[in-house]
């Protein structure tokens, strides 16, 4: 349907430009022909008005001095006040209303289909008589020239209408040539390389720049997918194959303290392996864009619970104390985020925390940030910047060394960044690392 906004919708660019063009060039031209339709019957009467006003003067001069009116391509007669005829005429065809309107000096109109225009003064003669001198004229073909007049009005508009539209349909055909080359060169461009900018600095020249800069974008994010399946299939490698091996050890050996042994370690790398399965499925989660709504989470009591089962699972872990904030800091962020965050960071710290770890929790009028120091070898300034990407190695002291998945500070930093907070690394004051998460304050409920 042509009406319908689907239809609309389905057109090309350059239809849709033609069509308004050609509407509003419509509309404009029949709005004014209209007008100059209405106005055509005025400016002709008053170019009769105009004439039979030349001929009255002279007559009106003739009447004054005594002399009989000449003749003129007009009509020209002499009446008495009352509209009786003294030219020796027969009678002019007015009536006592539109003598009375001569009089006045109003120009009128009369008879039907052969109407005349009439035009009349008083003027004294020379014998101290008042006579009324009257010029007319036949108003022949007058109707059907304001017809004709209002009818190619129309016409001319509808043909400038069609004019312009066929004018804008070429303009923008030639406007869109360049989109057009440049149509093509994004379908031939091979990978890697750029869209050529255009020397004017327009739309076109913008246009380049921002599918150049989602290309350069699209790139940087395949390459960051091939590093992370790369590192990723990396990683699923050597646990899968340290379980393949130890348990080809334990079928061949019959010993049974060797195979209880060997039993233990493929526990602790089917836990490893789980765990780089969950970290993986997280982070594709959140490259996914998916993010649950944001709600008030209390950090203090979620500090505080984290550090009771690290207590309970790991007693060998080093003493964490929590300080900072007295009573209640509330963040935006939810439950699991916090405790995913609040986790990985303890682990990451009592995996290389020495003797102590401190928490602290600080709030402020729009951030809260939880600290954690350790007094551990710390890291490196040089590998501060990248100890939050995925996989990333450091190959010093705090390298890994205890099972690690080198995805935790990956999903620490991925879940804070996508709250607007903020995720840093540092040094404590015992030497060892500190590491920062900002969170958005809240409102508790």
């Amino acid at each position: 349907m042509i009406g319908s906004p689907s239809w609309w919708r389905r057109r090309s660019l350059q239809v849709r430009i033609t069509l308004l063009a050609a509407a509003v060039t419509l509309g404009f031209l029949l709005g004014l022909a209209a007008v100059a339709g209405d106005n055509l019957r005025p400016l002709l009467i008053g170019s009769v008005d105009d004439e039979l006003g030349a001929q009255l003067a002279t007559a009106t001069a003739d009447v004054a001095a005594g002399r009989t009116p000449s003749g003129s391509a007009v009509t020209v007669r002499v009446l008495d006040t009352g509209g009786g005829p003294v030219d020796g005429l027969p009678p002019a065809n007015l009536g006592p209303a539109e003598v009375r309107a001569l009089k006045a000096g109003e120009s009128v109109t009369t008879g039907g289909e052969h109407s005349w225009r009439w035009a009349g003064t008083v003027v004294t003669a020379p014998d101290g008589q008042q006579r009324l001198v009257v010029a007319g004229a036949g108003l022949v073909g007058f109707a059907t020239a304001v017809h004709s007049g209002g009818l190619w009005l129309f016409v001319v508009a509808s043909v400038g209408a069609v004019g312009a539209g066929i004018a804008t349909w070429l303009l923008v055909r030639f406007a869109l040539r360049p989109v057009a080359r440049m149509r093509g060169s994004v379908r031939a461009l091979p990978p890697g390389a750029r869209l050529p900018l255009p020397d004017s600095h327009d739309e076109l020249r913008a246009l380049a720049e921002e599918f150049n800069a989602l290309l350069a974008r699209q790139e940087e994010s395949a390459g960051r997918l091939r590093r992370f399946t790369g590192d990723a299939a990396h990683e699923l490698r050597s646990p899968v194959a340290s379980i393949r091996v130890q348990a080809e050890v334990a079928v061949t050996n019959p010993d049974p303290d060797l195979a209880q042994e060997t039993l233990s370690d493929i526990l602790e790398e089917a836990e490893r392996l789980s765990s780089l399965l969950d970290g993986l499925l997280a982070l594709a989660r959140s490259d996914a864009g998916e993010v649950p709504p944001s709600e008030p989470v209390e950090l203090v009591s979620e500090v505080r619970a984290v550090v009771a089962r690290l207590a309970r699972s790991s007693p060998d872990a080093p003493d964490i104390r929590v300080t900072g904030t007295v009573g209640t800091a509330w963040a935006l962020a939810t439950h699991a985020e916090v405790e995913l965050v609040l986790s990985n960071l303890l682990r990451n710290a009592c995996r290389y925390a020495r003797g102590e770890i401190v928490v602290s929790v600080l709030a402020a009028r729009s951030t809260v940030r939880v600290v954690v120091d350790d007094d551990g070898p710390g890291i490196e300034p040089e590998h501060r910047e990248r100890v939050f990407d995925r996989f990333y190695r450091v190959s010093d002291s705090r390298a890994r060394s205890s099972g690690g998945t080198g995805l935790g500070l990956a999903m620490v930093a991925e879940a804070v960044r996508r709250r607007g907070g903020r995720v840093r690394v540092g040094e404590s004051p015992d030497g060892g690392a500190r590491f920062q998460i900002v969170w958005q304050a809240a409102r508790p409920h």
